[in-house]
């Protein structure tokens, strides 16, 4: 696991934007806005559907956060890192329940999604 610059750390944790995930496709990238959870080194979003299968295929990801005002960027972070999918519903709902919190939806949103994990292996980031 790589370490993650602790401004880019606070940055990650400083408020509920909307990541971009990147995948896999059949050889193409596939990149689809997500909820996240960062802590410690390790994303953790919840999902289903053809991220999910683009994970199974090949689990190397790339997740992109951005903050701007007015069309302005203040500054974003960029990670590389492996994806493992975590097949436990208890595990899962934990995760949900966390990631609802971050961005005040109920408790009960997106029940379907499963659990993933992204270890980060690298990490870019820039403030403007």
């Amino acid at each position: 696991m790589g370490s993650v610059p602790a401004e880019a750390e606070r940055l990650l944790e400083s408020e509920p934007l909307m990541a971009h995930l990147g995948t896999c496709s059949e050889g193409r990238p596939h990149v689809a806005p997500v909820w996240y959870r960062y802590d410690d080194g390790t994303v953790e979003i919840v999902t289903t559907g053809k991220k999910l299968a683009n994970i199974r295929e090949n689990p190397r990801v790339a997740v992109s956060v951005q903050a701007d005002e007015g069309g302005d960027t203040e500054w974003m972070v960029s990670l590389l890192g492996t994806a493992t999918i975590v097949d436990d519903e208890a595990a899962s709902a934990r995760a949900r329940e966390r990631i609802n919190d971050k961005y005040g939806a109920g408790p009960d949103a997106y029940e379907e999604n499963t659990l993933v994990r992204i270890d980060v292996g690298s990490t870019t980031y820039q403030t403007y």
